[in-house]
């Protein structure tokens, strides 16, 4: 039997009978398309957290107060012996490589202007918070460089804060109270939106010192540290390291990178991107189970067909890829259709929705078409051998 005889049978077989082969497309279909789609809401979940963390940009080293085994992050108890404080930053600011460093505290309290309130975030930082968070001014300017032991009562507002309480009137030049004490408004900020549900256009910021004693801390909340591009992470941090141990005679803070925090979220979302691709897959093994069962059924129904191939010299190994042919072609063809139902579902999701990030992996995409076909030449290998097994005699005796 010729290749062209054995492609028009297949080809031929799949025609005759398409309602059966629609329903087995249908069941691989639906199996790729979840897979797609799946992994497309995850993968978009991925690189939006990571654009989350990654919008201050990735040349930051964050230190904290308290030594402990997990990420510290702003606002965490502070439980050391030695607090973190502004000779603490001043000196780190003196590491090779270090640009611009941040003394950072963080609490809640009212913000007012005449009758209207608003209880919102104060964010106290340095001069050079504008640059390291890469969060722009709209309009006046932001905290001016001052004695850090005894800075001005300025105050820079968020975007959401300053249209809340002044509406049409220009904050700028202002007064406000925040916690009961007076600040003069000297800039508002651009927009920067939210990052991991904090909203930075709802916060204040206020020079360190003045909110440390607004909320009665003795010690910073977080340093971070800007450094020059090139530069390891790892070299930054071991001098913080070394310095601030020796200044505090032990090491009882902690000290995290953003490569380190973005290492653990990118492994963390990896896993969810794959389990989620792998309750699709479910899906596309019961696909594989249908094309089985359709297979085991044809071979069947085709019992006489069979007996006649071989009694005018069709081979087993010809029976036998003249089956798979037809489970392979099955397979693909609903593997095809899955994928642009599933990749088109993503792409109309991400577009009614917009909140909800999307982005279709093309190289899983690939990997669920090729497992369509694996599964598609799997099920078909026992009925197809079957079938290569039948004997002409007992086949044709079967018509």
């Amino acid at each position: 039997m010729l290749l062209r005889d054995l492609i028009r049978l297949s080809l031929g077989s799949l025609v005759d009978q398409r309602m059966r082969s629609f329903l087995t497309v249908l069941g691989i279909a639906v199996g790729i398309a979840s897979v797609v789609l799946l992994t497309s809401i995850g993968e978009g979940v991925r690189r939006f957290m990571l654009s989350e963390f990654t919008q201050f940009g990735t040349n930051l080293v964050s230190i904290n107060p308290g030594r402990t085994t997990t990420v510290g992050v702003s606002g965490a108890i502070i439980n050391n012996i030695r607090p973190l404080s502004i000779a603490d930053e001043e000196a780190l600011r003196r590491i090779a490589g270090v640009i611009d460093t941040i003394a950072v505290v963080q609490g809640n309290a009212p913000v007012e202007w005449e009758k209207r309130s608003r209880h919102t975030t104060i964010l106290g930082v340095g001069p050079t918070a504008a640059a390291v968070f890469k969060i722009d001014v709209a309009r006046g300017r932001f905290l001016p460089v001052d004695d850090q032991r005894a800075p001005r009562a300025y105050v820079a507002l968020g975007s959401t804060v300053a249209t809340e309480l002044f509406r049409e009137t220009s904050p700028l030049g202002k007064i406000v109270r925040i916690g009961g004490e007076r600040y003069r408004v000297i800039g508002i900020m651009e927009s920067k939106g939210q990052m991991l549900g904090f909203d930075l256009d709802d916060a204040v910021y206020i020079p360190t010192v003045r909110a440390m004693s607004l909320f009665n801390l003795d010690s910073l909340m977080e340093i971070d540290l800007l450094y020059q591009a090139g530069l390891e992470s790892r070299t930054v941090a071991d001098q913080a390291r070394r310095l601030l141990s020796a200044r505090h005679g032990a090491e009882d803070f902690t000290i995290t990178t953003q490569e380190e925090m973005l290492d653990v979220l990118g492994s963390v979302l990896n896993i969810i991107t794959l389990s989620v691709g792998g309750l699709g897959a479910i899906s596309l093994l019961v696909g594989g189970v249908g094309i089985l069962t359709i297979m085991t059924i044809a071979v069947t129904e085709r019992t006489p067909e069979v007996g006649l191939l071989r009694a005018i010299g069709a081979g087993r190994g010809q029976i036998l890829l003249l089956f798979i042919g037809e489970a392979v072609v099955l397979a693909a063809i609903g593997g095809l259709c899955g994928l642009v139902i599933g990749a088109g579902g993503a792409w109309l999701l991400g577009a009614l929705v917009p909140s909800l990030p999307t982005h279709t992996p093309w190289l899983f995409a690939l990997y669920a078409e090729l497992l369509a076909a694996a599964i598609g030449l799997l099920a078909g290998v026992l009925p197809a051998r079957h079938a290569a097994g039948l004997d002409p005699i007992e086949a044709l005796r079967a018509e």
